[in-house]
């Protein structure tokens, strides 16, 4: 079962397929019905995109622009407007989360970056919630933001997920699938579509950290924090300190993300693994992170946002993101400076070497370059 090509859910797929198999009746029926509808939106992303295009060309530039929508249970988008740019707080928490959530990746991205929006020309962020009936998903479409509810109208021994909106990390994940697809536009997969998993993952915990004013040490980097109900036997949908720990689940499965290339899973699901194989890409920007100290923004994000805005292409793959962010770091701070070598240690934690770097047969990273494992899926 192919879902979420062509828009970027933050459910992955296999998590909602084990739903379909170990879940009561109506959790087969709700997460059969989200996967359902993410493939409904494949397709429509590049009209979307070209929308989008568009209208960032005529936007304003300078301010930030919120709006949030509410489709009322329907599918119908953007859905009937319930809060504008510098409108009081609504009495509805997805509502105030959207706007809040969309505000603080604004904030990450200018205050840090310099960057004006997502297409850095001040593009309008427009969200959706309420998006469809026990929808247990949120996407960016190529335009805009869209939240289900999760499965609250199940009973309560039966939920496994709150709104959406309720975790500030996955609003800034998939706002910054919007960034690259304005910037470097990987292709969503394999390796490239790992880089932009990952990518948005990077950038989804940074909002989070610069939200809370953590510093790396101090940060959960987990992604997906209080999506899951108390039924659910884990913290978050992923861990970028520990791949494949972050849930395991009876219902949801095992957390399946490697952390190193030698676990590296070859599959022709989830696009190629796209969610899977971002553990390790995640792990190594966690380990850099971790390496400088201090808060993630300042050192590792900058060397990210430069590769991810000047750096990368569509087809990228995981040693090209390991040589490039090496890159990144030594024109913003020096070669064999400790960021580089900072940067260097993120990606070999992870079976990765700087090309040049990699000792003789080591054939595992070699072989990378050209999105080549020598595990096979089980």
């Amino acid at each position: 079962m192919h879902t979420c090509h062509s828009i970027f859910c933050i459910t992955p797929p296999h998590m909602l397929q084990e739903i379909v198999r170990n879940g009561s009746a109506t959790q087969r029926d709700i997460a059969l019905r989200t996967l359902i509808t993410s493939e409904q939106f494949r397709g429509q992303r590049r009209a979307m995109k070209t929308m989008a295009a568009f209208m960032s060309a005529a936007a304003e530039t300078g301010n930030k622009r919120r709006a949030v929508y509410d489709a009322k249970l329907g599918s119908e988008l953007p859905g009937t407007l319930v809060r504008s740019e510098g409108d009081h707080a609504s009495s509805d928490p997805a509502i105030n989360e959207a706007y809040d959530g969309s505000g603080i990746t604004y904030d990450l991205f200018f205050d840090i970056f310099g960057r004006n929006s997502i297409d850095n020309k001040g593009l309008k962020l427009d969200s959706t919630v309420h998006f469809q009936k026990g929808y247990d998903n949120a996407f960016w479409d190529g335009k805009q933001m869209v939240y289900g509810d999760g499965d609250e109208d199940l009973p309560a021994a039966e939920r496994l997920f709150n709104r959406f909106t309720i975790s500030l990390d996955i609003i800034g994940h998939e706002l910054t699938h919007g960034v690259t697809q304005y910037e470097a536009n990987l292709a969503y997969w394999d390796q490239a579509g790992a880089l932009n998993e990952s990518l948005s993952d990077v950038f989804g915990s940074l909002v989070k950290q610069y939200q809370r004013k953590q510093t790396a040490s101090q940060a959960d980097w987990i992604i997906g924090e209080g999506l899951f109900t108390s039924n659910v036997k884990g913290v978050g949908i992923r861990s970028m300190k520990a791949p494949g720990t972050a849930y395991d689940d009876p219902i949801l499965g095992k957390d399946p993300q490697p952390g190193h290339m030698k676990d590296y899973v070859r599959t022709v699901e989830d696009n190629g693994g796209v969610h899977i194989n971002s553990g390790i890409p995640n792990r190594a920007f966690y380990i850099t992170a971790i390496e400088l100290g201090g808060n993630a923004w300042e050192k590792a994000g900058r060397i990210w946002y430069k590769t991810l805005t000047e750096k990368l292409q569509e087809r990228s793959t995981f040693q090209q993101g390991c040589d490039l962010t090496y890159e990144a770091a030594g024109e913003l701070f020096g070669a064999n400076s400790l960021e580089q070598q900072a940067v260097k240690k993120g990606w070999a934690e992870v079976g990765i070497s700087v090309a040049g770097d990699a000792p003789s047969g080591c054939l595992s990273t070699v072989l990378s370059v050209f999105g080549i494992s020598l595990r096979a899926e089980k």
